[in-house]
């Protein structure tokens, strides 16, 4: 699924992209409501996360004349620094879906993005290897006919490696986006998560798939 952000903030839209990115989607960024209403009208994405105050055309605007020219279904999520009722109205009688107030939690970010794509009809995003399925906006897991039930960092850990199969992941880089850090080298969270994550997989008896490459990190993939 393809989202767009847009915010005048580099620093903001790194991190809003990077932590999508590490979920899953595919994610173009825009620095102001120009650019923001260009791409609109030349690309397909399947939700907008729009910060409401930058120069020249704001986030409100933007959401106006997306509306007014007849895109009515493309969920809108509005950003702001400001938590007056009358500024989340402002944005909702716009035509945004939702508000998030700055600063707001990654966990948080994600949650909202994903019920406006199951608000919109897009809630199901599935990705499968060897039996195993997750759904990476409800957060169900199953392997074959086996519901499993994840923790937070679970999900976010086998979401990381299913949306990479086959792909050697080193240390640093699962550190960095599961977790936002490099911890590698100085902790074994990793390694706790992932022995909770196999007992958790393998709890019917099915063959291990998350292996260890010794030296370098994990991989998702069949002996």
């Amino acid at each position: 699924m393809a989202i767009l952000v847009v915010d005048d903030d580099a620093r903001l839209r790194r991190a809003v992209r990077r932590v999508l990115v590490s979920q899953g989607f595919d994610v173009e960024v825009a620095e102001d409501g120009d650019a923001a209403s260009g791409r609109l009208r030349t690309g397909s994405f399947d939700l907008v996360v729009l910060d409401v105050m930058m120069p020249g055309r704001d986030g409100i605007e933007v959401c106006e004349r997306l509306r007014a020219e007849g895109d009515h279904q493309l969920p809108v999520l509005m950003l702001t620094a400001r938590d007056a009722v009358r500024d989340r109205v402002a944005g909702l009688e716009a035509g945004a879906d939702d508000y998030l107030v700055k600063p707001f939690a990654n966990e948080e970010l994600v949650a909202r993005v994903r019920a406006l794509l199951r608000r919109s009809g897009k809630g199901s995003q599935t990705v499968e290897f060897a039996g195993l399925e997750l759904d990476l906006l409800t957060h169900d897991a199953r392997r074959g006919t086996r519901e499993i039930v994840l923790s937070p960092i679970e999900f976010q850990l086998l979401e990381l490696f299913m949306v990479h199969p086959r792909q050697v992941l080193s240390r640093r880089v699962i550190y960095e986006r599961v977790w936002g850090y490099d911890a590698s080298l100085s902790s074994n969270s990793l390694d706790v998560f992932v022995g909770h994550l196999r007992r958790k997989l393998e709890a019917g008896g099915e063959a291990r798939l998350i292996q260890t490459v010794r030296g370098v990190g994990y991989s998702l993939r069949q002996r």
